[in-house]
């Protein structure tokens, strides 16, 4: 069992929402869609689903060509942010509902209730109605009724945002586990980077209408292949620099230079950008080849266990996310370090040179 898309794009009124897109998703794999808002995500979903007929390409199920085929026959379930059940009636008659339409046997709708409800922990709350229960178990009421006849392409467009955080962590961890016995094709469109890695599986990073790279989950987030992806696989955002190579020495900000010791001598002489996460900007120099940056602090956001210090530096706005709560004066200036191990570098077009990766403590 596959899904395939063949050159899908979709134009509306002339504005283009998706373009140009290849991707193949296999049985039984969790595919999560990452972008940000208007990123393209729900649009490629009502693609996957039938709901919206692609302006060219082809969307192919199982070796079949379903372009153009009413959502209604194919096997595709789809569940958005909200609660979407019968407020009248019980979870056994909400998770039931799909099946009676289907006109499925009263014996075989009651084992397929039962198992689903199983799967979805909702076995003691069959005779109770969904406003009876807590925001999580509505949703896996909502789940529930997608699963339950048997879809070969479970759509989930951001399922959880609606959700407080307890709920949110807890079914973070539990999705790829009820849905690894189902065997479907599973696709999670998401906005947080942090979501896409505890669910794993395969992510596609999306960009402006773009899936700029497809592939395992943390093999995305370990090798972004252009500064695009790992804006995208970064939260908060990435922090970019553009650096020149001449020599031993780097020249980068508003004259400023250092003696380079390490993986960085592997790049030719030239011009670069340097792109490396918040949580690796440290206030205090460690051992290591560190590059020393002055900035200006500009908000301090503390989070409890952690500080997110907003900063310029020379033209940049960098974002540091330091452990610990910084008591920092406004417009203060600061030194702050980077381990050169942590750095990604691109070319001045955006592509990560692969001859310079390093991977080790990201």
């Amino acid at each position: 069992m596959s899904l395939e898309l063949k050159n899908v794009s979709m134009k509306v009124d002339g504005q283009t929402y998706i373009y140009n897109t290849n991707l193949t998703l296999q049985k039984g794999t969790m595919n999560v869609l990452l972008g940000r808002t208007l990123s393209g995500k729900t649009t490629l979903m009502r693609i996957m689903a039938g709901l919206d007929v692609p302006t060219t390409g082809q969307i192919i199920w199982n070796d079949k060509d379903v372009t153009g085929m009413r959502v209604q026959d194919r096997k595709v379930a789809m569940v958005y942010q909200q609660f979407i059940n019968y407020p009248t009636m019980t979870v056994y008659d909400n998770i039931a509902a799909p099946l009676k339409i289907m006109g499925k046997s009263r014996e075989e709708i009651d084992e397929a209730v039962k198992k689903t409800a199983k799967l979805m922990k909702l076995s003691e709350m069959l005779d109770r109605k969904p406003l009876e229960l807590s925001g999580g178990q509505q949703q896996r009421c909502a789940l529930a009724r997608s699963l339950v006849k048997g879809s070969g392409l479970v759509l989930l467009d951001e399922p959880l945002a609606n959700l407080d955080y307890k709920l949110r962590e807890e079914l973070r961890e539990e999705i790829p586990k009820m849905f690894k016995e189902s065997g479907a094709i599973f696709v999670y469109a998401t906005t947080e980077p942090e979501e896409a890695l505890l669910l794993g599986g395969n992510v596609a990073t999306m960009w402006e209408g773009k899936i700029t790279q497809f592939g395992e989950t943390a093999q995305v987030y370990h090798n972004p292949k252009n500064a695009i992806t790992a804006k995208v696989f970064s939260n908060p955002a990435m922090n970019f620099l553009r650096f020149t190579k001449k020599g031993d020495q780097i020249y980068y900000g508003k004259n400023e230079q250092r003696l380079i010791h390490d993986a960085l001598k592997k790049i030719d002489d030239g011009d670069y950008l340097a792109g490396f996460r918040p949580n690796h900007l440290q206030l205090e120099q460690e051992d290591g080849h560190l590059i020393r940056f002055e900035a200006h602090l500009n908000v301090t956001e503390i989070t409890g266990s952690e500080t997110f210090l907003h900063m310029t530096h020379c033209d940049d706005n960098w974002i540091g996310l330091i452990h610990g709560v910084q008591d920092l004066e406004y417009n203060a200036k600061l030194n702050v370090y980077l381990n050169t191990r942590h750095i990604f570098v691109f070319s001045t077009d955006g592509d990560l040179l692969h001859t310079a990766s390093y991977a080790e403590g990201r």
